[in-house]
């Protein structure tokens, strides 16, 4: 492990919990920036880190965070390093948020700061998915004409299935979803 690599997973995934508003969909956008800028996964990886991330319990960046400190470094210290770097923003944040929010809880400036927060919050969300969406149709990850028809039929199907049984719990859908991926080899 080198320290440069640890120095660069600190600063990437130190920006990504400073600047990843909304959750672990949103940490999304910048882990593709960091599969253009140091190539440490592939888009496939990411696709199976996201499925594993959201069916495993804890946060989703944190989850991704550790898996890529972990895969980038081979070693537990660097899955530890990188999931502290994402969320060390997040407690410094909160903390000096906090100290500062008793006094101005009230204030017009800091409500409107808040709301003017959630577009781009949405904005990040929608990007991930979207991403999600191209990857898991296209079989390059790009947009062309290399159309995996099989994912697009599940994906129907699994939508189909949804809608028609709604009260389904998420975990039986995940589990379904699992399967078809297996029997499939997705």
């Amino acid at each position: 492990m080198s320290l440069k690599l640890v120095l660069q997973l600190i600063i990437e995934f130190f920006k990504t919990g400073l600047f990843s508003l909304g959750g672990g969909l949103a940490t999304i956008p910048f882990l593709y920036e960091m599969i253009d800028k140091y190539g440490w996964f592939t888009k496939e990886m990411l696709m199976n880190m996201i499925a594993v991330s959201e069916s495993t319990p804890g946060p989703m960046g944190v989850n991704m965070a550790t898996y890529v400190g972990f895969h980038t470094t081979n070693s537990i210290l660097g899955g530890i390093i990188t999931t502290l770097s994402l969320v060390a923003p997040s407690i410094i944040v909160i903390c000096i948020v906090a100290h500062f929010l008793q006094k101005f809880k009230n204030s017009h400036w800091v409500q409107d700061a808040f709301y003017g927060l959630r577009p781009a919050v949405c904005a990040m969300i929608a990007s991930a998915g979207l991403g999600i969406l191209v990857i898991a149709i296209f079989n390059n990850g790009t947009i062309s004409m290399d159309i995996n028809f099989l994912n697009i039929i599940l994906l129907v199907l699994v939508f189909l299935f949804y809608k028609k049984f709604n009260k389904v719990h998420p975990i039986v859908l995940i589990c379904l979803c699992a399967c078809l991926g297996i029997i499939f080899q997705l």
